[in-house]
């Protein structure tokens, strides 16, 4: 493990321990989880289900803001694989509450704050609920509290409000994403969900840069289908640590079909990375990216540019906000 306070570090040896003070932990309580179809809060799902079983209650929240059909498919996903997983649409109040807030940090906060208020009314419809889990690993704890100050606020880091009165368990706080990967592996989480790339929890509300509205995310949700698509079907997708679209407030010029476009701009974000603290740009042929490009610009229908970041971390980072 790269977190040197803690030595000898094996999967093997993490998951007997975590399941054993997991147990001891949490007993007969009931744990909910908040779970996004991610990596994380997925690893977290199934050690939790050895340690506790059905005590284990999922919570999957669409807040409007994930990829496209993602809700519908991550939800039947879990359930096949026997995940005692509850789905809540609560994207119309995300939308809601989001409603003019250009700000980052503010969108950030909002989604964070109204995901745990869903969860709270969800904690009330379930009797005896004593804990919440959270799949937040160590890149997420360094980032929100560094030497100089918070780098970027993450929703799962922090604790919780005192009025939801539940208790925080977090047993990958100490993991970087390589390792909660080999653990899920050992946990027998299939490969096509542990090899997805990392999503952030506020999702698609920080790649849409600016005010977020429905008309956006359906824009965006089309394009990063045509982008994870393309790297999948040319194998790109496994050589890359993180691919992501992002929507800019800017819109140019353009000419389709011969007439002149005023369309919006978008980024594709490719990088290679080992734990997330540090990442490269992924250099993908010029061939690939043009017929990428193209497909957008002819398929999403008020999108009439885009462009790729060449930026490594740091100094900029993976996400745009």
């Amino acid at each position: 493990m790269k977190n040197e306070t803690i030595k000898d570090w094996t999967p093997e040896v993490f998951v007997e321990n975590s399941i054993k003070t997991l147990r001891e932990q949490l007993q007969n309580d009931k744990v909910i989880l908040a779970i996004s179809g991610g990596v994380d809060s997925s690893v977290t799902a199934y050690l939790l289900q050895k340690a506790i079983g059905n005590n284990m209650i999922g919570i999957f929240v669409n807040h409007g803001l994930l990829r496209k059909n993602e809700f519908k498919s991550v939800l039947a996903n879990y359930k096949e694989t026997g995940l005692n997983v509850i789905g809540i649409d609560a994207s119309s109040l995300f939308y809601q509450k989001l409603k003019g807030v250009n700000d980052p940090e503010q969108k950030r906060k909002i989604i964070g704050n109204t995901f745990i208020e869903v969860f709270d009314q969800e904690a009330h419809k379930i009797k005896d609920v004593k804990w919440l889990a959270q799949g937040t690993i160590y890149p997420d704890v360094i980032e929100s509290v560094s030497a100089k100050g918070v780098v970027k606020s993450h929703h799962n880091v922090g604790g919780l409000p005192d009025y939801m009165k539940l208790k925080l368990v977090e047993p990958l706080r100490l993991l970087y994403k390589d390792e909660v990967r080999l653990v899920g592996k050992l946990l027998g989480i299939s490969p096509s969900l542990l090899n997805r790339h990392p999503f952030p929890g506020p999702g698609l509300g920080i790649r849409i840069l600016g005010e977020i509205t429905e008309e956006k995310v359906r824009i965006l949700q089309e394009v990063d289908a045509i982008f994870i698509d393309k790297l999948k079907e040319t194998s790109w997708y496994e050589k890359t640590w993180q691919a992501a679209a992002i929507l800019l407030p800017i819109k140019t010029v353009g000419i389709t079909n011969g007439e002149r476009t005023y369309e919006n701009s978008v980024v594709l974000r490719a990088v290679s990375s080992t734990d997330a603290m540090t990442a490269d740009w992924v250099r993908f042929p010029y061939e690939l990216l043009a017929e990428i490009s193209n497909e957008i610009i002819y398929k999403v229908q008020g999108v009439n540019r885009v462009v790729y970041d060449i930026s490594s971390k740091p100094p900029a980072t993976i996400e745009w906000e």
